[in-house]
């Protein structure tokens, strides 16, 4: 706690001694720097102490404070050069002991003075070496901690790196599905201008059946004409011919036929839905997609994040706690806690697999994965057998994964042989993860959208 004499040379802003001090014009002195701040936060020129409003944006250095200040700072570091530190500032003796209960230095006058009544104490020698061996396994301790986190350091800038790539990588995959639909989008357009444009041609050319009725009227009309002019001779040859051209002519008038018009709601009725209604004949719908976060550094999972491989490399992603660093899995993106969940899997090209469901609580970092909370069937074609789960005995095609969360059962089946293989029951408490398991170097599994199954 700063003495009297300290009390006058400290801001009461930031409460130490003032640095560059301004004057106010209400007698209150700020650090400039303090002030500034602290008119910013509050949006008005106002005193922090007094709260009168200050008419100048840059109030005047105190240059006595400032003076103050600095012969102040100077002998205080003068005292301590000199050793004064030592002498009790209460009895002028010299400090020998340090009170335990208010700990702090105290001369025999102190120790023996009512305010330390019974307390205790120790010579200041035996209490620093005391604090020094604390001190110092305090330090170790950071010492240890700055080394290890030095080590991390770049395994968190290589985390950076990741999420950079990852960013952009999906960034790219957005665009290029967008554009996707933006093409679909723009040739369902053009297909319906099209067909909108061929029936105005259509309509348009009944109606021009009315424009040559017309015309052959005019022309009968104006041979009429010219034939009454004729000599008699001549109207009486032509006469047969001209009362045929009359009957002809006298025929009804062309009418307005039923369907003239463009039938509009034919393209404008309905029209986003039944755009969207077409969309979902070219949009797959797969019920499980992978977490890539979770997939082992030896596997890879697709763009779309529907299929999984064994690389034949390490990827070298972060080890990050969602993944697994033993076992050659992935998971599915979304947990299950309620309800029905079906999913067909594409195995037919891998000759040793696992499928089932685990809980998100699951411990994926070493090799006790799969020691208790996981629900699986596998198959391994060179007999190899680790017994994680029920083993399937025959080459599949794909595999049916149905989970009942509520009965607490998960079944697996051949979708394509309607062939029932082996039914889990057990009490699910917790969410629960699709899991996939691919051993296979030469190929994938892949999780089948809904209008494939």
């Amino acid at each position: 706690m700063a003495s009297a004499d300290e009390d006058d040379y400290i801001c009461p802003v930031c409460c130490e001694i003032f640095k560059a001090p301004v004057l106010l014009s209400c007698s209150h002195s700020f650090c400039k720097e303090c002030l500034q701040k602290f008119w910013r936060t509050k949006e008005t020129q106002e005193c922090p102490v007094c709260r009168r409003r200050s008419s100048r944006e840059e109030p005047p250095y105190n240059l006595a404070l400032k003076n103050l200040c600095e012969s102040f700072l100077k002998q205080k570091n003068e005292s301590c050069s000199s050793g004064s530190e030592d002498i009790c500032s209460l009895h002028s003796e010299k400090l020998k002991l340090f009170c335990l209960e208010d700990k702090q230095l105290v001369c025999l006058v102190c120790r023996d003075s009512k305010q330390h009544d019974n307390h205790k104490f120790r010579p200041i020698s035996e209490v620093v070496s005391s604090y020094k061996e604390k001190l110092n396994t305090a330090l170790k301790s950071l010492q240890e901690n700055l080394k290890h986190n030095k080590k991390m350091k770049g395994g968190f800038e290589k985390t950076v790196q990741h999420i950079k790539s990852q960013a952009e990588h999906t960034e790219h995959q957005i665009k290029q599905q967008f554009e996707k639909l933006h093409q679909f989008l723009r040739d369902e357009e053009e297909a319906t201008i099209t067909a909108l444009r061929e029936e105005e041609e259509q309509k348009k050319q009944k109606l021009e059946e009315m424009n040559r009725h017309i015309s052959a009227l005019s022309h009968t009309i104006k041979d009429m004409e010219e034939m009454m002019k004729a000599s008699d001779v001549c109207f009486l040859k032509e006469f047969p011919v001209s009362m045929e051209s009359v009957q002809i002519s006298s025929e009804p008038d062309p009418q307005m036929p039923s369907g003239a018009l463009i039938h509009v709601p034919r393209y404008l009725g309905k029209l986003p839905f039944r755009v969207w209604k077409k969309m979902q004949e070219i949009i797959q719908n797969t019920p499980v997609i992978l977490d890539p976060n979770t997939a082992h550094q030896w596997l890879i999972v697709s763009d779309d994040l529907t299929s999984v491989r064994f690389s034949e490399k390490n990827q070298y992603f972060p080890d990050n706690p969602e993944r697994f660093d033993y076992f050659r899995c992935v998971l599915g993106s979304e947990g299950f806690n309620s309800g029905t969940h079906c999913w067909d899997v594409e195995v037919k090209q891998s000759s040793s697999w696992i499928l089932g469901v685990t809980t998100a609580s699951n411990q994926r970092k070493g090799w006790r994965f799969f020691n208790t909370d996981v629900w699986t069937v596998e198959y391994h074609q060179d007999g190899w057998s680790p017994d994680f789960g029920f083993r399937v005995k025959r080459k599949l095609d794909r595999v049916r994964v149905y989970l009942d969360y509520d009965r607490g059962t998960l079944s697996f089946s051949d979708p394509v042989t309607n062939t029932h293989l082996h039914t889990i029951t057990s009490t699910f408490t917790h969410t629960l993860f699709p899991i996939f398991s691919n051993y296979d170097l030469s190929s994938s599994m892949r999780i089948l959208a809904i209008n494939s199954q």
